[in-house]
């Protein structure tokens, strides 16, 4: 039977069907495959593609169901955390937003049979908070996230050197005070003494002119010099205050620079595979005819899968990251960093240390270009096709 023309009702409808969502029975999780009908999941798994996917399953199936799982709880915590931050929400709502996905990986394909279960591990293990209600389990996601955790510590931290600063002006100025005070000469106290009239006849006058002008014009100088001293120490006060915030916060900030820096230069992922780069097959599942044969990765799947093309036979095959391994060209060839520092970088081969199982790369793009590295193991970069 001939295939639908573009505009009939059967190749609308097939279009229609091939859209959403398709039976779970009729899903082979190893091809990420979906069949429409029981009789087309029959036809795949007689496939010979599908025949090799279960060789290489049969070698470790533990290893197939842990990746399966933990990709399962990365993708639905990333969906809650994303769609819901620490909100309590219920889970079957976040279940349905994850299926609606096509290429979700599939419940029936991790350790956990129901949702519920996997509700039960997830507050067991301390990812979220959950409780049971009689309409059902809620999850509430707890935010662990270590930038989080070291946004709040620098919080934490500025408001305590804003504090340090604060009581140590503070003390700054009771000492100039207390220094003031003491090189301050005593007064005289007044001594009162007894009016008495010498002679009858001489008449009592008192100078309040003098009396008064005396003390007021103390009073004023002392008052004026008192404001001069206190505005000096406030402002060298408040000079040292900003230049001590001011070092502080560079040194605070180079600190956080350094840290950054320390953290790129350490970063090693466990994923290293990248398009464009020749591997060679590893694995003896396969057969004589694939085994130690080299290939061009064409694809990259979920981050351990690789879509390959075997450059003898021009066979197209789906292996795993620990199936294949990197392949060490010839000095002077182009080779691409694929783990490390310089991740990503493409570079030519110098040398080759063969004790120390490592080689001597010399950048040849990005910001570094033209700079030598050495000491690059065999295992973080790679032949380019």
């Amino acid at each position: 039977m001939g295939k639908a023309e573009f505009l009939t009702p059967k190749a609308i409808g097939n279009r229609i069907k091939a859209k959403g969502l398709q039976k779970l029975r009729w899903y082979c999780q190893m091809c990420q495959k979906q069949c429409r009908d029981e009789n087309g999941f029959k036809c795949h798994c007689m496939s010979e593609s599908h025949q090799r996917q279960l060789l290489l399953a049969s070698e470790n199936p533990n290893q197939f169901m842990s990746y399966f799982s933990q990709e399962f709880k990365s993708e639905f915590l990333e969906l809650l955390r994303r769609r819901f931050g620490t909100k309590r929400v219920h889970n079957n709502i976040i279940y349905n937003e994850y299926i609606s996905h096509r290429e979700h990986i599939h419940m029936n394909s991790t350790q956990w049979e129901t949702l519920t279960e996997f509700t039960k591990w997830l507050g067991k293990e301390g990812f979220c908070k959950v409780d049971e209600t009689p309409k059902g389990w809620y999850i509430q996601w707890i935010d662990r996230d270590p930038e989080t955790i070291r946004r709040q510590e620098e919080l934490e931290r500025k408001k305590k050197q804003d504090l340090d600063d604060v009581e140590r002006s503070a003390k700054f100025i009771e000492e100039q005070v207390r220094r003031g005070r003491e090189g301050k000469e005593p007064e005289e106290e007044p001594v009162y003494t007894e009016l008495k009239r010498m002679n009858e006849d001489e008449k009592i006058a008192f100078n309040l002119d003098n009396a008064a002008a005396g003390p007021s014009k103390t009073s004023i100088s002392l008052g004026s010099s008192g404001l001069k001293g206190t505005t000096s120490v406030k402002r060298k006060e408040s000079s040292h205050s900003s230049d001590s915030k001011d070092k502080k916060k560079k040194s605070a900030l180079e600190e956080i620079i350094e840290m950054e820096e320390q953290k790129k230069k350490s970063v090693q992922s466990d994923h290293w595979i990248r398009p464009n780069i020749v591997v060679k097959v590893v694995t003896k599942r396969l057969g004589e005819k694939y085994f130690k044969k080299k290939a061009i990765i064409r694809e990259v799947q979920n981050r351990y899968t690789a879509m390959v093309k075997m450059i003898d036979s021009g066979d197209k095959l789906k292996l795993d990251q620990s199936h294949v391994e990197t392949v060490i060209p010839a000095p002077g060839k182009r080779v691409l960093i694929l783990n490390g520092q310089y991740k990503d970088t493409e570079a030519i081969l110098e040398g080759i240390d063969e004790h120390k199982f490592s080689a001597t790369l010399v950048l040849d793009s990005g910001r570094m270009k033209g700079k030598t590295v050495e000491r690059i193991a065999y295992e973080d970069f790679s032949k380019l096709a």
